[in-house]
């Protein structure tokens, strides 16, 4: 089961009036949250490395979408709905900052974290030997690393442009800049993503 189902449906009934929004309409803006969720909550975990914390951006991104933005063009929703997810992402990593500094005001640190991926550790659909499983994984937690470690806009124009598929244009309104800036964190993103990876680069 979808893990954000049914936002559109929970917003529209408790946020818009029945006469701003058509049936059909309802219908697209469900088809969109629904085409736009997984590829959404993975951006977000990337960017915030906590599932859980990551699915809450991408549920109150989709809410704010469909409560203000509904009505807008449907070609518009997609840079529109990465603009909110983006600045939810921004507010996240400033409340952490504050909690970090009263954390260390108090003396107070982190607990280890549990690495167990349940998910990692099932057999390979795709019959793949133990070896030829553990480069594909070392491969892809190497590019999740760079990616991660990448300035914020050089990975908000990369992961916008490559894994959304958003044109430059696009991506300049979910970002908020000008399409040169686009162009400019885009092309350093993908040098320092050469240099990182090396063998891994195709």
């Amino acid at each position: 089961m979808s893990a954000c189902t049914g936002i559109f449906a929970v917003s529209c009934s408790r946020e818009q009036p029945k006469e701003a929004m058509t049936l059909q309409r309802e219908r697209q803006l469900n088809q969109f949250l629904a085409g736009v969720e997984r590829r959404a909550l993975r951006f977000a975990e990337i960017a915030v490395r906590d599932r859980d914390e990551a699915l809450d951006l991408v549920q109150d991104a989709m809410i704010k979408l469909a409560r203000n933005y509904a009505g807008r063009p449907e070609a518009e929703w997609t840079p529109l709905f990465y603009r909110i997810l983006q600045n939810g992402i921004r507010d996240w990593y400033r409340r952490q900052m504050v909690r970090n500094r009263v954390m260390v005001w108090f003396g107070r640190t982190s607990e280890p974290e549990d690495d167990y991926d349940p998910v990692a550790q099932a057999p390979d659909p795709m019959g793949r030997t133990p070896d030829e499983q553990i480069e594909s994984r070392q491969a892809m937690q190497k590019l999740e690393q760079a990616v991660t470690d990448l300035p914020a806009r050089q990975r908000e124009a990369f992961m916008l442009r490559t894994f959304e598929g958003l044109d430059v244009a696009g991506t300049a309104v979910a970002m908020g800049c000008s399409e040169g800036s686009v162009k400019t964190h885009y092309s350093r993103a993908v040098h320092t993503l050469r240099d990182v990876l090396g063998e891994y680069w195709q």
